[in-house]
């Protein structure tokens, strides 16, 4: 038996594919490039927005560009289960190497979003769940990956343009190989993270450790960061493009 197509998704998924090649865009060049009703359009497009798809471009007139969630589609053949399967024994070691808790985690929209964790088996630890949320500005995770995305990928992931402190993180990181956070999110919890890129050499996650500040002490994080980046670089498909 037949089953019927829905038009009003196929209509959404035209409208991300055209914002995505057009944008800035508005809804009365979408309608006319499609060949549609002005109004179904604005309703696929505000489908997208409430779903995190697509944002206000900055510039008036109102037009519309895709947020940073679209990097975790373009992703997902990596960053999903494959990346999990195969980091399992890495985040292990990890953890019986430095006894702290390690997790991956891979970028959404203005946000992280951890997909696999081990934690450690100290009594005082950093606790860490799948599905938790990371931001994106002062975490070593934000600091890891950022440095090897675009401008305009930075830009949509901190939701402005980088300024000069944290494009001076970003510098940082490239040249350290792992980002940093010692107590500038949660004070007295330190996290070091490292980049896992794909085959196109994007950062597609990251790898990282998180302990109290009082066992990661400064005179450890080269010698964690360096496990990291060999860790990263084991789950790595491909090596990063040079830094934009």
């Amino acid at each position: 038996m037949a089953v019927k197509r829905s038009q009003s998704a196929s209509r959404v998924l035209s409208v991300l594919e055209l914002i995505a090649s057009r944008q800035p865009i508005g809804v009365s060049a979408l309608a006319k490039l499609l060949d549609e009703d002005k109004s179904a359009v604005q309703r696929a497009v505000m489908t997208l927005a409430d779903a995190g798809w697509i944002r206000v471009a900055p510039e008036p007139p109102t037009r519309w560009e895709l947020t940073a969630r679209i990097f975790t589609i373009a992703h997902l053949p990596y960053s999903g289960s494959d990346l999990r399967d195969r980091a399992g024994r890495i985040l292990e070691e990890l953890r019986d190497a430095t006894s702290e808790s390690v997790f991956l985690a891979i970028p959404d929209v203005r946000r992280f979003v951890v997909i696999a964790a081990v934690e450690s088996e100290q009594m005082l630890r950093m606790a860490v769940r799948l599905g938790q949320v990371i931001p994106v500005r002062e975490s070593a995770t934000g600091r890891t990956v950022l440095p090897y995305l675009s401008r305009e990928q930075q830009a949509a992931m901190l939701g402005e343009e980088p300024d000069a402190a944290i494009l001076a993180e970003f510098a940082a990181t490239r040249g350290r190989g792992y980002g940093l956070n010692a107590g500038d999110i949660l004070p007295g919890s330190t996290n070091l993270a490292a980049p896992i890129f794909d085959a196109a050499g994007q950062p597609m996650a990251a790898i990282a450790i998180s302990g109290p500040s009082e066992r990661i002490t400064a005179e450890r994080h080269a010698q964690i960061g360096a496990l990291l980046v060999e860790a990263a670089r084991g789950l790595s498909r491909g090596s990063p493009h040079p830094a934009p």
